[in-house]
C-alpha cells in the first residue's frame, strides 16, 4: 500500500519528489488507461533504483470549472485510496483551487514541484496545466530539459480502437452499458450511499428496497434497472436496482436509487453499502396496472438469481 502524503501537511517535505520517477494527472475511475501509465512511472522508477510517485489533485477540478455537467466515476477519497493500492512509493496529493489553476504554466508547475523536481515525469499525450489548461507536453517538456526531468508522454491506451478516458466511461455508462464500461474500468463501476427510510410500498409488494440518495455529481449511471451486486458490512448479495424515481410513485420519492437484496431480510437503515452495477435489465417505465409492476419486478429478480 502506498503512503498517501498531502502537500497541506506541515511536515510535508518539498524535496520528496526530487529524482523520483511520477506519474501526474486526476486519473477519475483510476482505470485501465490511468494504470497503464502509472505503471510505467513505477517501472521506470525499478529500472533507476528510484522512488516511484502518482501526483494527484485533492478535488477533481472539474468540481470547479464545470460542476454543472460533471460525473465523477468516483468520490475524491475513493480515488486517492483506489491509487494507494497500486505499486507504487507513494501518492502525494496536491491542493487545488481557481487561484492555483489560474496560475501561468510555468509558475504552475514550480507550485506543484518547488525544489522537489522529478527525475521522470509520465503523463498522457492530452496532458494540459496552467491557466486555461494553455500548458501542454511540449511546454512540460522544455520546462524539464532545463531541469533535468526527462518527459514521458504516453499515447492513450486504446481498447476496440479508442483510447480508454473516464468521458468514454461516463459515456457508456450514461447508456446503460455497464458490462464494457466494467471492462475498460478493470472493475464494475459501483456507488456507495447510506440507506434511508423509502416508501413501504416495496415491502406490502414482497420485494423491500433499501433506498439510496447519492448526489447527481458521483451517479454517472443512466437511468434503468440493474442485475448488480451490493455490498453489506463485508458480505455480497445478488440485487435487483432500479437507477432514476419510478414513474409510479414519482410523486412520494427522493431516492434516485433503490436495492432488492435477494435472501436478505435484515434492517440497515443508517448503513452504507455499495452498489455494484454488472448487466442493464431495462428501462425505468410507467406500469398500467400494479399486478403488471410486481409482475416485472418479480422477473428482474429471477434473472437476477438466475444468472448472477
Amino acid at each position: 500500500m502506498a503512503t498517501v502524503i498531502s502537500r497541506n501537511d506541515p511536515a510535508y517535505d518539498e524535496a520528496f519528489l526530487a529524482g523520483a520517477s511520477v506519474a501526474f494527472g486526476v486519473f477519475d475511475g483510476v482505470h485501465e488507461g490511468h494504470r497503464f501509465i502509472i505503471g510505467e512511472a513505477a517501472a521506470t522508477a525499478r529500472e533507476e533504483g528510484a522512488k516511484s510517485a502518482v501526483i494527484t489533485f485533492d478535488i477533481d477540478p472539474d468540481e470547479i470549472f464545470a460542476a454543472d455537467r460533471l460525473k465523477k466515476l468516483m468520490t475524491n477519497e475513493e480515488r486517492i485510496a483506489k491509487l494507494a493500492e497500486l505499486p507504487v512509493d507513494a501518492v502525494v496529493v496536491l491542493p487545488f483551487s481557481r487561484d492555483f489553476a489560474s496560475q501561468a504554466p510555468v509558475a504552475f508547475l514550480e507550485a506543484c514541484f518547488g525544489a522537489g523536481v522529478p527525475s521522470h515525469i509520465h503523463i498522457g499525450r492530452d496532458f494540459h496545466f496552467g491557466k486555461r489548461g494553455a500548458g501542454n507536453v511540449a511546454d512540460l517538456e522544455l520546462w524539464g530539459a532545463e531541469r533535468g526531468m526527462a518527459v514521458h508522454g504516453h499515447e492513450l491506451l486504446a481498447e476496440g480502437g479508442c483510447p480508454v478516458t473516464a468521458t468514454r466511461i461516463r459515456g457508456l455508462l450514461a447508456e446503460g452499458e455497464v458490462r464494457p464500461a466494467a471492462e475498460l474500468l478493470g472493475r464494475p463501476y459501483s456507488v456507495k450511499g447510506t440507506v434511508r427510510p423509502g416508501r413501504g410500498e416495496g415491502r406490502d409488494f414482497g420485494f423491500a428496497t433499501a433506498n439510496l440518495e447519492v448526489a447527481p455529481m458521483l451517479l454517472a449511471v443512466g437511468e434503468g434497472v440493474y442485475a448488480s451486486y451490493a455490498v453489506v458490512d463485508g458480505a455480497r448479495y445478488k440485487a435487483a436496482v432500479n437507477v432514476g424515481v419510478a414513474a409510479t410513485f414519482a410523486d412520494s420519492s427522493t431516492a434516485n436509487i433503490e436495492v432488492h437484496l435477494l435472501d436478505f431480510d435484515a434492517d440497515i437503515y443508517g448503513q452504507p453499502i455499495e452498489v455494484q452495477f454488472i448487466e442493464w435489465l431495462r428501462p425505468m417505465r410507467t406500469f398500467d396496472t400494479l399486478e403488471e409492476l410486481i409482475a416485472t419486478v418479480e422477473g428482474n429478480i429471477a434473472w437476477v438469481r438466475e444468472n448472477l
